[in-house]
C-alpha cells in the first residue's frame, strides 16, 4: 500500500504524487492512485521540497528564552555551559523531540546537530522520523595535553549514535571552535574523519574577538589554522564563516568545504558583520542555511529565517537583486551544499517533501518562491513526510502536546523555567 496526494499543484500546474516504501513512485499530471493507496487530499497546497536545517542544537530548545540579549561569550560561559554540564540523557532527548516537533511543524525534513550526549539526540530523532546527521562536541579547552579526552569523547560519541542509529540518522565528528579546541586535537579530529568517511561540523569565524585570538596565539586566522590542520576537505561544515576574509574564501574553495549561515543567531548575538553571499558565490562555496539553536536564535523556523538571510544580502550588497528568492529558497533547502543531503523532489527519490498552503493570503497571489520568501513562515506548512512516512497533516504533529509537557519538565529539572 502507498501514499497518494491528490489535487496538489507541482511548478504551478495540477500533479498528483504516489508514494511506495518510502520513495516517490510517481509525480506529475499523470500520476494515478493505486487501489490500496491512502489519500491524502492536496487541494490548496503545492507540494515543494523539505527543508535543511544546516546548523542546530537541537536539544537547546529547552533553553529558549533562558539568558537572552547578552554577549555570545558572556551567554556560553556564565550561563550555557554550567547549566549543560548538568544535562542527562532524559533531558536531551526530550529537548530534541521538542525541537523535532518544531522543524516538522515548520518544514525542516533533515537536520545537521551538535550537541551533547548523541546517543539521545539519535534515538529522538528516529523517534520522531525526522533526518539528522549528530556529531558530539569535542573540546580539550585549547591544550594539546588533553588529546586523550577529545580521542574518548569521539570514541563515546560515535559508539552512541551507533547504538541508537537507524535510516534516518548519520555520524559526525563536532570539534567546537578554534579557541575551544588545539591544533593538536584538531589535526587528529581531521585524520580521523578521514579514515572513518565523515563530515565534520565545527564553528568558524563566528566573531571578530575569535579572528583575533586565533591571530594573537597561532599567527593565523580561523579558516587558515583549520587549513593548517587538514581539516578542510569536502567533508568540513564550517558554521557561521561571517569574519572571514579573500585568502580564507580561497582556502575554503579548493578544499570544497561547506559554509552554514545562521544568520538570525549573528543578528540576535550581535557578531558585527553579515554573512556575504555574494562573495561567496564569487568563490564557488557551497552554502546552506542554518538556525543555530534555540537559546540562540531563539526559533527553528527556516521559512522565518530564509528571509533575514535575502534581507541581508540586499541590505549588505546594497542590491535589490541579491539573495533573490530562488537563489535563497535553493540555499535553504540545501540544494547549493551537496554535504548538506538535499533530496530532490523526483521520480526514485526518497518521499522528503511538504504541502505548503496556497489558499491563503502568504501564498495565494504571486510566484511560489516570492511568497515562500519574503511573506510565509513556517506556518504555511501543511503536511510533512520525511521517507515516506506522513509528519504532520492539516498542522497536526502526532503527541506533540506530550512532548511539550515533558520537555518543560526537563526544563523544570534544570531551572530553566520557573
Amino acid at each position: 500500500m502507498g501514499i497518494f496526494v491528490e489535487g496538489a499543484t507541482l511548478d504551478g500546474g495540477p500533479a498528483g504524487l504516489r508514494i511506495e516504501h518510502g520513495l516517490i513512485a510517481a509525480l506529475g499530471p499523470d500520476a494515478v492512485p493505486e487501489a490500496a493507496d491512502e489519500r491524502i487530499d492536496g487541494a490548496g497546497t503545492a507540494i515543494v521540497p523539505g527543508l535543511v536545517n544546516g546548523h542546530t542544537h537541537a536539544a537547546m530548545t529547552l533553553f529558549r528564552g533562558y539568558a537572552d540579549d547578552l554577549p555570545l561569550m558572556e551567554w556560553l560561559q556564565k550561563h550555557i555551559w554550567p547549566v549543560e554540564a548538568r544535562l542527562d540523557d532524559d533531558d536531551v532527548y526530550w529537548g530534541t523531540r521538542l525541537a523535532c516537533a518544531e522543524m516538522i511543524r515548520t518544514g525542516t525534513v533533515r537536520f545537521w546537530d551538535m550537541y551533547w550526549r548523541p546517543g539521545a539526540v539519535a534515538r529522538a530523532v528516529t523517534d520522531a522520523g525526522v533526518r539528522a546527521t549528530i556529531g558530539p562536541p569535542l573540546l580539550d579547552g585549547g591544550d594539546p595535553a588533553r588529546i586523550d579526552e577529545v580521542r574518548r569523547a569521539a570514541g563515546e560519541g560515535l559508539a552512541e549514535i551507533e547504538a541508537n542509529a537507524s535510516p534516518l540518522t548519520a555520524p559526525s565528528l563536532a570539534p567546537h571552535a578554534v579557541y575551544t579546541v588545539s591544533p593538536d586535537s584538531l589535526a587528529w579530529i581531521a585524520a580521523e574523519s578521514e579514515r572513518l568517511g565523515i563530515p565534520v561540523q565545527i564553528h568558524a569565524s563566528e566573531t571578530e574577538q575569535e579572528v583575533d585570538d586565533c591571530l594573537a596565539a597561532h599567527g593565523l586566522r580561523p579558516v587558515e589554522l583549520l587549513d593548517r590542520v587538514g581539516l578542510l576537505s569536502p567533508r568540513a561544515l564550517l558554521a557561521h564563516a561571517v569574519w572571514i576574509d579573500e585568502n580564507e574564501r580561497e582556502l575554503i574553495a579548493s578544499s570544497g568545504a561547506t559554509v552554514v549561515s545562521n544568520p538570525v543567531a549573528n543578528m540576535k548575538l550581535a557578531v558585527g558583520r553579515i554573512f556575504d553571499l555574494g562573495a561567496a558565490r564569487e568563490h564557488g562555496l557551497p552554502v546552506g542555511l542554518g538556525t543555530d539553536g534555540a537559546g540562540s536564535n531563539n526559533s527553528l523556523d527556516l521559512f522565518s529565517d530564509v528571509k533575514h538571510f535575502a534581507l541581508g544580502q540586499k541590505h549588505l550588497a546594497r542590491d535589490p537583486a541579491a539573495g533573490a528568492a530562488p537563489q535563497a529558497m535553493a540555499i535553504a533547502r540545501g540544494e547549493l551544499a551537496p554535504l548538506l543531503g538535499a533530496t530532490p523532489l523526483e521520480v526514485g527519490a526518497p518521499a522528503d517533501l511538504l504541502l505548503v498552503r496556497t489558499d491563503r493570503h502568504e501564498l495565494g497571489v504571486g510566484a511560489l518562491d516570492a511568497g515562500l520568501v519574503y511573506a510565509a513562515s513556517g506556518g504555511v506548512v501543511d503536511t510533512t513526510i520525511v521517507a515516506g512516512r506522513v509528519l504532520m497533516r492539516g498542522g497536526v504533529v502526532d503527541g506533540e502536546d506530550e512532548i511539550l509537557e515533558r520537555a518543560r519538565e526537563r526544563g523544570r529539572r534544570l531551572g530553566l523555567l520557573g
